[in-house]
């Protein structure tokens, strides 16, 4: 590709984000595609600055990650009501100088989750309070799955298990929980950190699904667990890939070349292990 002065410019806000493969996929959507566009990573704590930042060089697209996904919300001029329900952003659309809010993680792990197992009657036990957590936890809800909360910080897991009217479990007391369906959210055991997991291997039993979101890398340790006690799993690649392509179709208004995209990504793993 050309950059020149009719390049669009498209970002990634959070911290950290060593970890983050959005640029290569979401440049290597644009190349299919024949948009003259870039997508760069922005590692900041100033989520203010970063918006006043975005109106003011006409940035027409920015994914949010960790751990801002909350914090975006009182500079954004517009909120879609889905993103506006779980109370997180993770994709902003710079319409005119608008910046208007949504939320692709939700569908991204409903398609991901549906794909592999049936919801109906599950009782889901969900590590991490973040917006992630929050966006799949209102979709789960929604879908009329039994929630539970498990987090680090008491105080911000029993805020998010009161907002889905869940019970609360420290993280010495997952057992109390019983879940058929677990999905962790936090960022233990992303890369480099390979070798950690946030659940003890004895919770995970014969015929439990487990979700990690974390894609980076493909198999977590806590997946690796899972699948060694014989676990159905589900990796967070499909969730990423699947929030990434609606990102895309909000941006620019086209059908995402997710097989590009998808390609994009894997290759950058396989390199990486």
């Amino acid at each position: 590709m050309t950059i020149d002065s009719h390049t669009s410019l498209y970002g990634v806000i959070g911290n950290p984000l060593g970890h983050s493969l959005s640029p290569i996929m979401h440049n290597a959507a644009f190349s299919a595609t024949c948009l003259n566009a870039v997508y760069l990573a922005f590692e900041t704590e100033d989520v203010e600055g970063c918006l006043r930042g975005m109106r003011a060089l006409h940035i027409k697209g920015m994914s949010v990650t960790i751990p801002h996904k909350s914090a975006v919300i009182p500079y954004l001029d517009e909120v879609d009501p889905l993103a506006k329900m779980i109370g997180a952003v993770n994709t902003i659309v710079n319409e005119n100088g608008r910046l208007v809010g949504y939320n692709t993680d939700a569908r991204g792990a409903a398609q991901a989750l549906e794909e592999k197992v049936d919801l109906a009657g599950r009782n889901c036990l969900i590590l991490g309070a973040g917006g992630a957590a929050r966006a799949i936890g209102f979709m789960l809800r929604e879908k009329g799955v039994t929630l539970a909360v498990a987090n680090r910080s008491e105080r911000r897991g029993k805020n998010l298990a009161s907002v889905l009217e869940s019970p609360f479990y420290p993280l010495n007391r997952l057992d109390e929980a019983r879940p058929d369906l677990l999905i962790q959210t936090t960022s233990v055991g992303m890369y480099p950190r390979i070798d950690r997991s946030p659940a003890p291997e004895h919770i995970l039993k014969p015929g439990m699904a487990v979700m990690d979101i974390i894609y980076n890398p493909v198999e977590t340790e806590l997946l690796r667990m899972a699948r060694a006690r014989g676990c159905v799993t589900i990796g967070g690649l499909s969730m990423f890939m699947r929030q990434g392509a609606e990102q895309f179709r909000l941006w620019t208004g086209m059908t995402p070349p997710v097989s590009v995209m998808t390609d994009a990504v894997e290759e950058a793993l396989s390199r990486q292990a």
